[in-house]
């Protein structure tokens, strides 16, 4: 297997900008309170819009992920990554494979996969991506074309994939103790912090959260 990019073992709490969310001219603002707040991985959601829009906004956001050294993630167009200065690209499971998207993405862009039970992970993870989704844990708005897997594979996708994998799905400041409870090393959240009235102060608590599991657990578990 290929080294792991360091940035993704050290990242606890990845962000999603997604556009049903924030207007376009919101997301620079958005994006600087998350990286104030500490958060180690940003994607750009857009579902619905043309290429050329994400593009658009994507150039926008690149620069300012890049300059705190933070991961810029673009959702499910891997054409894009190169031209935008952006870092990778993520895909679902009706996407492109790990290869095509890389192939896509560029060389040395960092691809990430969604997985919707612990069967889909074991498989995501021999397609060789760099870190996987799993979930939605909850039900959410986000992805309610899948059924909440709940909290009880959690602890078994860890122990069975030696890969970065962030808990997605319904996960918000109030129920993160459970997810953490179970098993879950890294979390993406996505309502949570943009709608909170404090992003910078609520991703900082999720982040002190985060942080207690990682000096709780060894090197080891924590992949």
């Amino acid at each position: 297997m290929e080294k792991i990019d360091s940035r993704l073992v050290r990242a606890r709490l990845y962000g999603i900008i997604d556009l049903g969310y924030v207007a376009e001219g919101q997301t620079a603002d958005k994006v600087a309170r998350m990286l104030d707040g500490g958060v180690d991985v940003i994607q750009l959601r857009a579902k619905g819009f043309s290429p050329a829009a994400i593009a658009a906004v994507a150039g926008r956001l690149a620069p300012l992920c890049q300059a705190r050294q933070i991961p810029f993630i673009i959702n499910d167009h891997p054409e894009l990554v190169a031209d935008t200065g952006a870092d990778g690209v993520h895909v679902g499971q009706d996407d492109y494979s790990v290869a095509e998207a890389r192939a896509l993405a560029g060389p040395g862009a960092l691809v990430g996969k969604s997985t919707h039970s612990l069967a889909q992970a074991q498989a995501a993870a021999k397609e060789g991506p760099d870190y996987l989704g799993f979930g939605p844990l909850f039900a959410t708005p986000t992805k309610a074309e899948y059924a909440p897997i709940g909290l009880d594979d959690i602890a078994a996708a860890h122990s069975q994939v030696s890969l970065p994998i962030f808990c997605i799905g319904g996960i918000k400041r109030e129920n993160l103790s459970d997810v953490l409870a179970a098993g879950a090393h890294r979390v993406v959240i996505v309502s949570g912090l943009l709608q909170a009235d404090d992003l910078t102060a609520y991703a900082r608590d999720c982040q002190n959260r985060l942080a207690h599991v990682f000096i709780g657990r060894s090197q080891e578990r924590i992949l």
